[in-house]
This record gives structure tokens, C-alpha cells and sequence, in this order.
């Protein structure tokens, strides 16, 4: 199971992780099971884990006054989940977070984060550069928001995410867009008939 993490750090930090320090990323984490429609966190708990999926899909969302699912964010094997501002501000989460499918994942705590950051300068780079993807990718989705048609959106995500569409139902992407379903199902016509 680490090892897959550890493939991932040396993938992202392009550099070979050091067995030394690896020893220390390997204490840090922690092996979980979590079944299909099991949660990983609730709306109002403080979201206690960082989380790297190692198999499974994972979604994250609110729901809206209406009863309405707004999802934030899609996880496949090899990404990580977690609601960064209740992680690191300790403050109640405004998300849900639950299995798509049966996952196999690896958690750690915010206290073990920040000791790994200083243990190993390899975990330092991979979360910096991570946090930069992170923000770029905040931005392109705020700009696809607003700037792009309900087609423009799902052709963004055809290209940027292309295994969403064999892994998540088409309600969930529709959400995940911003779209109803029925704008969904038209826009797939569209494109498909093309």
C-alpha cells in the first residue's frame, strides 16, 4: 500500500524519495477501509485526516438549502481528499465526504502532517507543489464557473478528467459541474451525436 504513496512523491517531487526518510511518511500513515456510501467525514465534524486514496473513488459535497447536492470535488486512487480549511483551521466542516466505491486509503493527522513536513524535505516539496496545483486548479474551475457554457464545462472536464465519466454516475457530474441533470443529459446528446 506505501508503496503506491511512495511512487506518487517521487512522480510529483520528480526525485527519488530516500529510504531514511520514507521510514518517517510511513509512520505518518495509516491504513483505512471505507466501503461504498460510507463516510469519511460529516457535514459539522471537524475533518481530522488528510487523505490519500490508494483504490476507489471518493466525493466530496454540501447540500444545499433545498436539498440539493453541490459537489466540490471528485477523487479517484492516486489523489488526495480532505476539506483543507476544517483540516488545518480545526473548525467544523461545511462538507460531506463519502465513498463512490469500496476505498482503501491512507490517513494522517494534521499533527502528523506538520512533524513529516519537517522529518522529510522530499514530503515538504511534493505538499508545496502540490498546493500549487491545488490553487491553480481552484482557479481554472472558478473560471470554467463563471466564463463557460454547461458544453464548454463538459468538454473541459472530458479532457482534463476523462476517467470521471466511466467512474462517477452522470447525476454526480452533473452536480460536480453545476448542471441538472436534464441540462446534462441535453449536453451529452450534443456532444455524442457530434
Amino acid at each position: 500500500m506505501y508503496d503506491i504513496l511512495r511512487k506518487y512523491i517521487d512522480r510529483v517531487t520528480s526525485a527519488t524519495i530516500p529510504d531514511e526518510e520514507f521510514v518517517y511518511i510511513e509512520r505518518a500513515f495509516n491504513l483505512k477501509k471505507v466501503k461504498k456510501k460510507q463516510f469519511l467525514l460529516h457535514e459539522g465534524s471537524v475533518c481530522l485526516y488528510m487523505t490519500f486514496i490508494i483504490s476507489g473513488a471518493m466525493r466530496q459535497y454540501s447540500i444545499d438549502n433545498n436539498g440539493i447536492e453541490r459537489i466540490t470535488a471528485l477523487a479517484l486512487e492516486g489523489w488526495w481528499i480532505g476539506d483543507r480549511d476544517s483540516f488545518n483551521n480545526l473548525t467544523p466542516s461545511r462538507y460531506n465526504i463519502d465513498a463512490v466505491e469500496d476505498c482503501t486509503l491512507l490517513v494522517s493527522t494534521l499533527d502528523q502532517i506538520n512533524l513529516l513536513k519537517e522529518q522529510s524535505l522530499t514530503f515538504l516539496k511534493m505538499a508545496h507543489i502540490l498546493d500549487q496545483h491545488h490553487a491553480i486548479a481552484v482557479q481554472k474551475r472558478i473560471e470554467a464557473g463563471i466564463n463557460y457554457t454547461a458544453v464548454e464545462k463538459y468538454q473541459y472536464l472530458m479532457e482534463a478528467n476523462p476517467a470521471f465519466f466511466n467512474r462517477f454516475p452522470q447525476n454526480m457530474l452533473a452536480s460536480y459541474l453545476g448542471l441538472t441533470p436534464e441540462t446534462m443529459s441535453r449536453v451529452r446528446k450534443q456532444i455524442h451525436s457530434r
